[in-house]
């Protein structure tokens, strides 16, 4: 493996390491066993959102439609439970239907060609507007409460929560399929160019669809982990959590053209930006500046990938120096 993504995951190592030691320095209670285990509980939709975006990411498409997905899929789960249908049922069903949404979009993007971004954008609106539809502009509450601990408790013990566990156990999942088998290195391969993948035999057209209906399928568990989280089923649950989700994967070093990036990067950047989070949270700054510091940081996920392949590129093209011309008297 190319040694570039690693240099990057050290960095990201240090960074994590300097927010969370400022936070023990400047925030009392950052390091307190219950802050993490909130920090960690804060950011599972998120991670959850990640986790889905990073195959689509690799391949080089993209899904902006994964809060959405979330949200419509919670406002599907406060309908059925207000219709008196046993929670039993309703995983199931809102997981059968976070799969069909995905392939909707893999439908629009593989199989009709259109790009990914234009076709995600739609979808984004589309679902976030069919939530409302559904749901309306209320709330459904009251969840059965021997579920409940599953997504907002720890393990016993441990400040570790039920749900981060869910995520660690999705996230080993998905590095192992990444980075040890040969669909993992079909990804990468299509990522990379996407015409000699297919012509190498490839079934880039099969793999994309199975991708996009496994981030819808990813987005539906994070809608019932959400959902019971906070006991609440509204149309704009998560809404504005898929930046937040890009952001984790483009710092984590994903290229947003494909082909690069691993699990263990979106890893850190999600510990990042869940320590930067909580650092603010617990000093009282507002969601605004929040986002303001989300923004910056998808741009700088963007922006430095970038010059570092340009300062590749002009090193690489930069002319070799020319000897200097030896005196008449010293070749004599």
């Amino acid at each position: 493996m190319d040694d570039k993504p690693l240099r990057w995951e050290a960095v990201l190592l240090v960074l994590c390491a300097a927010v969370f030691v400022a936070g023990a320095a400047t925030t009392p209670g950052f390091t307190d066993a219950d802050n993490i285990g909130f920090l960690l509980l804060d950011h599972t939709a998120v991670a959850l959102l990640a986790l889905a975006l990073l195959p689509v990411v690799l391949v080089g498409e993209i899904d902006l439609s994964v809060a959405s997905t979330l949200g419509l899929c919670s406002a599907l789960t406060g309908v059925l439970w207000d219709a008196g249908v046993p929670f039993e049922t309703i995983g199931p069903v809102v997981l059968l239907a976070g799969a069909l949404l995905g392939a909707v979009n893999a439908v629009l993007v593989v199989g009709l060609g259109l790009p990914s971004l234009a076709v995600t954008i739609g979808t984004l609106g589309l679902y976030r507007g069919l939530a409302y539809v559904v749901l309306g502009d209320g709330a459904v509450t009251g969840f059965p409460e021997n579920y409940r601990p599953i997504a907002t408790d720890a393990v016993p013990g441990t400040f570790l929560p039920f749900s981060a566990l869910l995520v660690l156990v999705v996230g080993a999942a998905i590095a192992v399929v990444v980075h040890a088998t040969p669909v993992g290195r079909a990804l990468y391969a299509i990522g990379l160019g996407e015409q000699a993948a297919r012509f190498s035999g490839i079934r880039v057209r099969r793999i994309k669809f199975a991708l996009f209906v496994a981030s819808g399928l990813l987005c539906a568990v994070a809608s019932l982990v959400y959902t019971l989280r906070y006991n609440t089923a509204r149309a704009d649950n998560a809404s504005g959590l898929e930046l937040v989700a890009v952001t984790a994967v483009l710092l984590g070093g994903v290229s947003i053209f494909g082909g690069r990036g691993t699990v263990l990067g979106v890893a850190g950047a999600l510990l990042l930006t869940a320590g930067l989070r909580n650092v603010l949270l617990l000093n009282d700054v507002t969601n605004e500046v929040q986002n303001v510091v989300n923004g910056l940081l998808l741009i700088v996920s963007v922006l430095v990938p970038v010059a570092a392949g340009a300062l590749r590129a002009r090193r690489r093209t930069a002319p070799a120096a020319v000897p200097a011309p030896v005196p008449e008297e010293a070749r004599r």
